[in-house]
């Protein structure tokens, strides 16, 4: 028999957007159904992996250093409440860069806007603060001390977990994908079930060109992009964290968060790769994209270059 419950809001998609929205209606007093097709922060998903960045400088984009800010204060302050602070690694964030870049200026302007706690380090302070980092004669950085690593898979889970125990009804669906115009009655299910909803809403990541194929299949493009995970060397701390901050490299696009749980050192780079499809996508590395990523290691983390992948 169809299932004819029907509920204020739909949400698809139980990623970092999607969790927090569901937390914020039901907070709201809204009778919520969050569905994804592979469960919360799955592998698959752009929430998932063990850490993501959370940082405040964003070059000209002062808006997304206003979010991340906020967004910062939402996630401590939900770890502090559930008596789950090591859910935040308070690494901070090191934005490392050459004289005249003008991301890096950029960002400052941003940061003094937004008041947010920084630090501006010449070459020889990090050398001095930071020697497992390579840095040339004309390297600078902006280090932010509150930012760091956020543990994505088990935060946006413990979210999910929460609203789920507020009342929010948590669905393994897969929701088969919308077209035409005007309301939307109801969602289908690829099990043939009927998700009516007052409101829809929509935070399905990658998969959103899928879901609306006539809105935004020409609109948003999934890529590929490759993390890697280098082994420490026996008895060296200086690539764990409080040590080794979390950074990022504003001239060549590559970042990475240190040793945090003995998972290794954490390295990608921030270039859009090809096309992936979400679903069907092999996940193993790309052997040039392993030698990308030693030739940077021998760059800037000479120490690490030839640790093991």
């Amino acid at each position: 028999m169809e299932n004819r419950a029907r509920y204020d809001v739909a949400v698809v998609g139980a990623g970092v957007f999607g969790a927090w929205t569901a937390k914020h209606l039901a907070a709201s007093g809204k009778r919520v159904i969050l569905i994804d097709q592979y469960g919360a922060a799955s592998s698959r998903a752009s929430s998932g992996g063990e850490t993501r960045v959370i940082r405040m400088a964003y070059g000209a984009d002062a808006i997304y250093t206003h979010m991340a800010k906020r967004s910062l204060e939402l996630w401590t302050g939900f770890f502090a409440d559930l008596g789950k602070p090591e859910l935040f690694q308070r690494t901070g964030v090191l934005w490392m860069a050459r004289r005249g870049n003008p991301a890096a200026e950029q960002s400052l302007l941003a940061l003094n806007a937004h008041a947010v706690d920084h630090q501006i380090l010449d070459a020889s302070t990090l050398r001095r603060r930071f020697s497992q980092i390579a840095v040339p004669d004309d390297g600078w950085a902006i280090f932010e001390p509150g930012s760091g690593a956020l543990m994505a898979r088990r935060a946006v889970q413990a979210v999910v977990a929460n609203v789920v125990s507020q009342g929010v009804h948590l669905s393994a669906e897969a929701i088969l994908p919308i077209s035409g115009i005007g309301r939307l009655a109801a969602m289908r299910t690829a099990s043939g079930r009927s998700i009516h909803a007052d409101t829809h809403i929509y935070a399905g990541g990658p998969w959103m060109p899928k879901l609306l194929p006539n809105l935004l299949t020409e609109r948003i493009f999934p890529t590929r992009q490759e993390v890697f995970y280098f082994g420490i060397p026996a008895g060296e701390r200086r690539f764990a964290a409080p040590l080794m901050p979390t950074w990022m490299d504003f001239d060549r696009e590559w970042y990475g968060i240190p040793d945090i749980e003995g998972r290794g050192f954490k390295l990608a780079c921030d270039v859009h790769g090809p096309p992936i499809d979400p679903d069907s996508a092999e996940r193993h590395v790309e052997l040039d994209g392993v030698n990308a990523a030693r030739a940077f290691l021998s760059q800037r983390f000479p120490a690490l270059c030839e640790a093991p992948l």
